[in-house]
């Protein structure tokens, strides 16, 4: 619920609309009636104010803040296998800046960026790697090693940056992997229970859509300052064996420094709760299992 020091968006700039992050995010926002205008390399048709391009054109960027009052960034290289390590790294950190220095000179005071579980280093680690300790929150160090996490990293340096000499307020979150209920009970959820570490790598944690939209969402318009990095995900993980079970086997002598009862993600999410009121609606119903 907006307090009396929430700000209530009248014009959202969306780069990555046409993703499916994107497209999650324009139905929250018009569900609200409030004014977006698009930004993404191709039109997914439906939006009356689009900009086709790369979140990198400082022109382009500087043409779609016009009139915009609050910024919601997703677009990017969302992999670092998508393309060659130094597009990964310098299109997801060069489009960042320019959001974001674009944003702050035209006066814009709230912004949204997506971060990544992937900041971590694990999930895309080229060497093994595991969590200092569990469950995993925001003081723990980063151990990045690849280029996505990398670009990740300077993202959120990026939003403390405007948030420092602009006084701009940044949420970046730190998505764990995203989807629809069917993706997950397709993919993800059928791996899990087959060959259960292999989602050692993403804490076999997770989020609807529809809760990261609504997560951008709290993120532009609840009372913050500053720039802030939190994570969030589903309260549970997509597998179907207890959390404890699943890092004795997978993720042995790591430090489990509080109880993770069930199918509890090992992902602690009380920053976001705690800055926003943030708590995941659509859960995944998977029946538990014994390892």
């Amino acid at each position: 619920m907006l307090t009396a020091m929430s700000h209530v968006p009248s014009r959202v700039l969306v780069t990555g609309a046409a993703g499916r992050l994107g497209s999650a995010v324009l139905r929250v926002l018009a569900a609200r009636g409030v004014a977006v205008v698009g930004l993404d390399r191709r039109d997914p048709g439906g939006i009356e104010t689009f900009f086709t391009g790369g979140a990198d054109d400082v022109d382009l960027v500087a043409q779609a803040m016009v009139g915009v009052d609050t910024v919601i960034h997703l677009a990017a290289i969302p992999q670092p296998g998508l393309d060659a390590p130094e597009k990964v790294f310098v299109g997801n950190a060069a489009s960042t800046f320019v959001v974001l220095d674009q944003a702050a000179r035209a006066g814009v005071r709230r912004a949204v960026i997506a971060s990544s579980l992937s900041i971590t280093g694990l999930p895309f680690s080229p060497k093994p790697a595991v969590p200092d300790y569990v469950p995993v929150d925001e003081a723990m160090p980063l151990q990045v090693a690849d280029p996505y996490a990398l670009s990740k990293q300077a993202d959120e340096a990026t939003a403390e940056m405007v948030a420092r000499r602009d006084g701009m307020a940044v949420v970046a979150f730190r998505f764990p992997m995203l989807g629809t209920p069917e993706f997950f009970e397709a993919e993800p959820i059928a791996d899990y229970r087959d060959d259960p570490g292999s989602g050692a790598s993403v804490l076999w944690a997770y989020l609807d859509y529809r809760d990261a939209a609504l997560a951008c969402w709290l993120g532009v318009t609840e009372d913050v300052t500053g720039a802030h990095a939190v994570y969030v995900a589903a309260p549970e993980t997509l597998s179907p064996f207890p959390t404890e079970d699943l890092l004795a086997r997978y993720l042995p002598g790591v430090p489990v420094r509080a109880s993770l009862p069930g199918r509890a993600v090992p992902i602690d999410t009380s920053s976001a709760d705690a800055l926003l009121g943030f708590s995941p609606e659509h859960l995944v119903d998977i029946k538990p299992g014994a390892l």
